[in-house]
């Protein structure tokens, strides 16, 4: 539950531009509460020689100088991040501005310049001039310089980061470590245990069941399945679920259905659904905490855009495919979760909405071949996929899934592809992707 809370939070604060510049600030407040009670106690002396030298007016002019520059070059350099973006969210969707929110970078230069600001006018506020008791804070005013030594180097930093952030390669790579991430979470998580194969009972969904209603809408961003099977496992309820992350639910739909063991009088209880739906994540955008869908989209959202006339870069589209085909090697190396978790008394507990090889095959392949159809690098890149993904295929089911595209890709080429040599060479790849397929398939017959 401990692990489910961070989830929640570091999502709500990964995804706000305001948390890191608004800690940086807070860090600047301190330490110009710092150095000018340093100032005040006479501790100056070593920084009048090595530091800041000069009078108060100089010290005035010299605060307001960077002040104004800081704030300048903050709303200068961030105007023309949102125009790149801009430009990028047109290219390659507009959920891919998810991933420049969520970049620290880009949170950290700005939490620079501001807090650089606000450091100066604070110090700003101490100077004085007066004939009679002047101040002069050197060991603040060094730091000022120091700071803005710093923010020089962010801005530079900056310049740098916003040009090769919003590249395609860069775009491509992020969503890929996200699916990679999602991944292994989703062949890391440990629920009581688990088995493939459905028990041999399961209670019917009959007048001893009662139904959990969300009650908000929203994406599921996360599932705390260790607080359900805790919970299962007190109030000995089986839980069928009816939705994973990544899914759309609507306000008074139907979350899961509770079959009840022997304590039925806690069915009507409003705590029992209150913590159920404690259990959930909503949000108004989908996450790719523990949705494996959700970066395979990103990319094929991507991909088809590349291949869209008023774009027409097949390049873009094919590293796409590149990064769905590895990700495909990675699951079909792996036995996927079982819907079906039980207790340590092996007892059934919670009966999952589990994502299969076959779903996250198509998700990566259909919108991608049917709009590639009269493409021939496309074509010959995806099945030039298929091949690569089938020297992993371990299970026969998933050899027959993937079995299934080659033959669509096939004839979606024989349809687009107008060259008769371009068919030939599609038809070339082809041959070779089913005589493996076929050898796995023969083989776990």
């Amino acid at each position: 539950m401990k692990k489910f809370n961070r989830i929640r939070i570091r999502e709500k604060l990964s995804s706000s531009y305001w948390f890191v510049p608004t800690l940086m600030t807070g860090m600047a407040i301190a330490l110009a509460s710092v150095t000018l009670m340093l100032d005040k106690a006479g501790k100056s002396g070593l920084f009048e020689t090595l530091g800041y030298a000069g009078g108060a007016d100089g010290a005035l002019t010299l605060l307001s100088t960077i002040a104004n520059s800081m704030i300048t070059v903050a709303v200068t350099a961030f105007s023309v991040t949102l125009v790149a973006l801009s430009l990028a969210s047109q290219q390659f969707g507009p959920r891919v501005l998810r991933n420049f929110m969520q970049d620290k970078s880009y949170q950290l230069v700005l939490g620079t310049f501001i807090a650089t600001f606000i450091y100066c006018l604070l110090i700003l506020r101490t100077v004085h001039s007066d004939k009679d008791r002047p101040f002069v804070p050197h060991i603040s005013l060094t730091v000022a310089i120091l700071l803005t030594f710093a923010s020089i180097g962010m801005l530079i930093y900056f310049i740098h980061h916003a040009t090769t952030s919003i590249h395609a390669w860069h775009i491509i790579g992020k969503i890929s470590d996200e699916l990679n991430n999602s991944i292994d979470y989703l062949f890391s998580e440990r629920i009581g245990h688990s088995t493939q194969q459905p028990p041999a009972e399961i209670p019917p969904d009959d007048n001893e069941a009662c139904s959990i209603f969300a009650t908000d809408s929203g994406y599921i961003q996360a599932i705390d399945h260790q607080r359900l099977m805790k919970i299962a496992k007190s109030k000995d309820i089986l839980m069928r679920l009816k939705y994973r992350p990544g899914k759309f639910v609507v306000e008074g739909r139907e979350l899961m259905v509770i079959c009840f063991g022997k304590h039925v009088e806690t069915r009507h209880s409003a705590s029992l659904h209150k913590q159920i739906n404690n259990a959930f994540i909503l949000g108004g955008e989908r996450t790719a905490n523990q949705d494996v869908e959700f970066s395979i989209k990103q990319l094929v959202e991507i991909a088809i855009r590349a291949i869209s006339p008023a774009i027409n870069d097949p390049f873009t589209a094919i590293r796409c495919i590149d990064q769905l085909c590895a990700a495909l090697c990675r699951l079909a190396e792996k036995d996927f979760p079982s819907p079906y978790r039980y207790d340590n008394n092996n007892n059934l507990r919670v009966i999952t909405n589990q994502v299969t090889f076959t779903g996250l095959v198509d998700d990566a392949f259909h919108q991608i071949r049917q709009y590639g159809r009269s493409d021939v690098a496309v074509t010959i890149r995806l099945l030039e996929g298929t091949a690569a993904i089938a020297q992993h295929i371990r299970h026969r089911q998933d050899a027959l899934a993937l079995l299934r595209h080659v033959r669509m890709i096939r004839r979606g080429s024989q349809e687009g592809l107008p060259e008769e040599l371009d068919r030939k060479d599609v038809e070339a790849r082809y041959q070779e992707v089913i005589e493996t397929l076929t050898n796995i398939i023969g083989e776990g017959s």
